[in-house]
């Protein structure tokens, strides 16, 4: 956890930023995972989440994932996965079922794919404190006017309450992308025309056609 505290000038001259190496806004399960990675990379990171959870869907109740192809699943997400197998080979995690009436357990695999969304939250949770990020709740994004840019590189952003955040990185990890949004990344609303790529089935299931 990083300790390094600086004071916001004249805009806020009363509210509190912290430096990090990367800043991550969003507390999805791409955003725990984004800082997750980089700090074990040695990196100074926050992840900053508006809710009071981490790990969006997938902790939130979209504990069924389509996984499809299990073997092209790797990386820090394999281990995320390779987690919750550990968890459910204790016959004691078993309270409403058990292993052998439950068909998706294998007890040969080396991971799970189907949880409980409590035990995603607290995989996020181990995950982020054992790699060292810094984790901040409740804190979200002033869209108006909480973003500072020099050099065309996002330097700065505030949350609502005037917490500031400083940052070499900046990853928008939330599912609104209001970060990027704000700093004026291209975006677009709904589904595109087929001219804007040059596309003829962009959104078509051919199979219901």
């Amino acid at each position: 956890m990083l300790d390094q505290k600086l004071k916001v000038e004249a805009k806020n001259p009363d509210a509190e930023t912290t430096a990090f190496d990367v800043v991550v806004y969003g507390g999805s399960s791409a955003g725990v995972m984004a800082g997750v990675q980089a700090a074990r990379m040695g990196k100074r990171v926050v992840v900053i989440e508006p809710g009071h959870h981490l790990g969006g869907l997938t902790s939130g109740g979209l504990g069924m994932t389509d996984a499809g192809n299990k073997a092209v699943i790797g990386g820090v997400a394999r281990e995320f996965y390779q987690r919750v197998k550990q968890h459910y080979d204790n016959d004691a995690s078993w309270t409403h079922q058990t292993k052998a009436d439950y068909s998706f357990y294998d007890p040969a695999a080396d991971a799970l794919f189907r949880f409980e969304p409590g035990l995603a939250e607290k995989i996020f949770n181990e995950m982020a404190q054992e790699a060292g990020v810094k984790i901040v709740l409740g804190e979200r994004l002033d869209c108006a006017k909480g973003m500072e840019k020099h050099d065309g590189r996002i330097v700065e952003i505030r949350m609502e309450s005037g917490l500031a955040f400083t940052g070499k990185i900046f990853i928008d990890a939330s599912y609104e992308g209001d970060l990027m949004a704000g700093v004026g990344v291209a975006y677009h609303v709904g589904r595109e025309g087929n001219s804007v790529y040059g596309e003829t089935l962009n959104g078509v299931q051919t199979v219901n056609a």
